[in-house]
This record gives C-alpha cells, structure tokens and sequence, in this order.
C-alpha cells in the first residue's frame, strides 16, 4: 500500500501538467498513469494562458524550436450556401501580443512534460488505475495489483474517466454526426503564423501552423466522407486537402499516419465530489473547435492548484466545493458556445445562416468588437 496526499491519475499533457504544478506547490504527489502512451497525431494549440502556466513549470524553453506561434487567425466561409459570411482575420497585435499562442505536436508536449516530471522526483506507478473505493480517502487499485492511498485524487484519465465514476459523478453526453480527420501536411507556400478556419456545411476545415512550411489539419465532415478519406492513397488525400483549402498553402504533401476521431460532447455535472476532483476531458469534452479543450483542461489545473495548493487537507469536502465554483461558470459557458457555433455550421435554416454572417460582418468591420471577441477567447 502507497500513501500519498494527492494521486494524479492520467498521463497525458493535463496529467502531466497537475502532477507537476502540484509537486511545484509543495505538495507530496504520486502520478498513476502508463509509461508509453498510445501514438497521438494530434497537435495542441496551447493559447497564452496555457503558454504562461507551462512558462512557470520550466517546460516552455525546450518547446519552443518545436513549436509555431499563432500570430493570425483567419476565418472564411468555404460554404456553397445562399448567404456566405465574410472572411474575418483576428490579428493578435490588434490586442497588443505577440501571438496569441503556439501550436505544438501532442507528442512532443507530452516527451517534454515527462521530462520535467522525471526531474521534479515525483513518484509514478507505470500501471492503469483499474478501479477506486472512496471511503474516507481514496484507495486506488492498481493493473500491477498494487494499491495506492490518497486525500484527493486529481481524475485526468479521459471522457471514460473511472475515477470519476468511482466519485459518482454523473455527466450530460452528445454526439455529433461528424468525424475529425486528422494529419500533418507540408506545403509550398509559408502559412506566415496564420491558422486558417474554412467553415464548411459540415463542420470545420483547420490548417494551424506547425514550425517551418508545415501545417496541422483537422478536417471536420461527415464520418463517412472521413473515413473514405483515411482509406485514401497519400496523393489523393494531399490533392483533396489542396482543393478544400483553396490552395492556400500551395502543394501540399501528407506527412506521417492519419487518424480519426468521431465527435462528441460531454460535461460533468459535478467537477468534484467525494475527494476526487475531475480535469481536462474528465470534466468536459469538446468538439475541435477554438482550441477550447486542452486550454480549459490547464485552467482546470491552475484553478485546483489555486484551491488546494497549501491546504492541510487538500481533498476537504469546502476545498472541493470551491473548485467547482471556480470552474462551472467558464467550463458551462464555453461548452454552450462552442456547441452552439458547430450547430449553426450544420444547419440549413437560412435565418440561422444570416445570423452568423451578420455576426462576422460585425467582427470584421467593427475593430472594438473584434478586439473584445479576441480577449473573450482568451480569457482564462
């Protein structure tokens, strides 16, 4: 039996990252989470908050040759519909920052987090946490037939997340009729720090900047138009990428493997309970869209270090009331907007349509509102 004050459970880049902030905090902390993660084509756009908060966990400096900054971001209406909105830029020295973030390969966050774990001496169990019993503190039975003791579990382990269940915290969940393709492209032309959202009748097209002539994709569409896309020969995808961006970015060649992800929503009706407290896709999942779902899950992680950084008994019944009462507001607004914002890219209601055209004519010509629209999703 292993005891600990605080158990993180779950190592990816929002795991990882409560492991340390905590360990940072003075905390006595054990990480539960397997040593190899599964292989991830993803990319995360960490935005300013996020950049901050890694900053002060030392893990930025070793990104940066890594990572693109995300100087401008384009939307336009890649739409065949009646009533088209006008394309809009969001330019992030409009607000007076240097980019409004930077956008790095999942897999070399997380190397980079692992590393700075390994150097923090935070004790990890390399196994799944297979089930909990919550009876006072928490115990934790381990795939290695170990058990590991704590007063508040920090549940990072995903949308299926058993620590949250052990805790009996209920969840609404959605599903889209849509499929996020994703890969990593090259291409002939500079994409000058821009990330590019073409909003199409079925969900979003992003190219995000990567370092060098490199783009990250994800390409919303309906799952089966998705998969037939997986299943296509490297040129044939590339030449389809090409078409569907307007060759923007010029010839583009795919690079590395292709995955895809059907899309859902969900969020926690409770974003703690019974000594765990629920982070990151734990407590709430999103489709792609504004890079809302890592970036929320690090300020989930601020938000509980805020909370429980010096208290004596940080897994305290009045403790996690005020984590939830830090997170519901952000976590239930932002869930409401970005479903909102992915619905009306889908329907045909022509009203519907002209609402949002308007809405990004107004961004587009009135520099306040746009600048206002900037911070907001920033806002942390």
């Amino acid at each position: 039996m292993i005891n600990a004050a605080i158990a993180v459970v779950g190592g990816g880049p929002v795991g990882l990252t409560a492991a340390l902030a905590l360990a940072d905090a003075g905390r006595d902390v054990t990480l539960i989470a397997p040593i190899e993660p599964p292989p991830d084509q993803r990319t995360a756009a960490l935005l300013v908050g996020s950049v901050a908060l890694l900053e002060r966990l030392g893990v930025c400096a070793e990104l940066q040759a890594m990572a693109a900054p995300l100087r401008r971001i384009r939307i336009a209406d890649g739409t065949r519909r009646l009533l088209r909105a006008p394309e809009v830029t969001f330019d992030a020295g409009e607000i007076g920052l240097p980019a409004f973030g930077y956008n790095v390969a999942n897999a070399d966050l997380v190397a980079a987090l692992e590393r700075a774990v390994a150097k923090r001496g935070v004790i990890r169990k390399n196994a799944l946490a297979d089930s909990a019993i919550v009876k006072g503190n928490v115990t934790i039975r381990l795939s290695t037939g170990q058990s590991v003791t704590a007063g508040l579990v920090v549940a990072a382990d995903g949308r299926r997340s058993r620590m949250r269940d052990a805790a009996g915290i209920e969840v609404d969940t959605w599903s889209y009729d849509q499929a996020a393709l994703v890969c990593n492209v090259r291409h002939t032309l500079p994409h000058r720090d821009t990330s590019t959202e073409f909003h199409t009748e079925h969900g979003p097209f992003t190219l995000v900047p990567l370092a060098g002539n490199r783009s990250s994709l994800v390409w919303v569409d309906r799952p089966q138009e998705s998969s037939r896309r997986l299943a296509l020969p490297d040129d044939a995808i590339a030449a389809e990428i090409e078409e569907r961006s307007a060759s923007i970015l010029g010839a583009v060649v795919v690079e590395g493997s292709r995955q895809v992800f059907p899309l859902s929503g969900m969020t926690a009706r409770r974003f703690a309970a019974s000594r765990v407290a629920v982070v990151g896709e734990a407590a709430h999942l999103f489709p792609p869209i504004g890079a809302q779902g890592l970036n929320l899950g690090l300020r989930d992680v601020a938000a509980l270090v805020d909370v429980v950084g010096e208290a004596p008994d940080p897994g305290d019944a009045g403790h996690l009331v005020a984590y939830d009462r830090a997170r519901r507001a952000e976590v239930l607004s932002r869930t409401v907007a970005v479903n909102a914002l992915n619905r009306t890219l889908l329907t045909d209601f022509l009203p519907v349509q002209a609402l949002r055209g308007f809405g990004l004519f107004l961004l587009d010509r009135i520099p306040a509102l746009r600048h206002a629209a900037m911070r907001q999703g920033l806002a942390g």
